[in-house]
């Protein structure tokens, strides 16, 4: 694994690779080692509404299982998850939304296995990066 970045990739990520082709080389291409959270397999399976893009849906989420990089957020996880939302809601954040929640964890996931995680939307990880350090690369 020399050489190979760990990465996470958000939902836009594939979103944007499955209608317009976009990113593939993070999707696709070399010099990664690939986990998918959970937390994005639950996002993208409310976008996957026509049996195709189930059944391709279902296929990427198996790839990812069958290689033991599909990754579910820890109790740890989700109790440090809740120390960064209460920081958060004390600065201003409204911290009720689900996508919020769910990027929160998402990004201490991605913390913990010392992955950097790749978005095409800084905003709400850009905040949880000011209260809480994980590697970020929007793109």
């Amino acid at each position: 694994m020399t050489g190979l970045r760990r990465a996470f990739l958000d939902t836009n990520v594939y979103i944007d690779w499955m209608n317009a082709g976009l990113r593939e080389d993070l999707v696709l291409g070399r010099g990664y080692v690939r986990y998918l959270s959970a937390v994005v397999a639950m996002e993208l399976r409310v976008g996957a509404r026509t049996r195709a893009a189930s059944r391709s849906l279902d296929k990427l989420l198996e790839g990812y299982e069958a290689a033991g990089r599909l990754i579910a957020p820890s109790s740890s996880v989700f109790r440090r998850a809740g120390a960064v939302l209460a920081r958060l809601h004390s600065a201003g954040r409204e911290v009720r939304r689900a996508s919020l929640v769910g990027d929160v964890l998402i990004a201490l996931t991605c913390r913990g296995f010392g992955a950097t995680l790749y978005t095409a939307d800084g905003g709400d990880f850009g905040a949880i990066r000011k209260v809480e350090d994980f590697a970020l690369e929007v793109v």
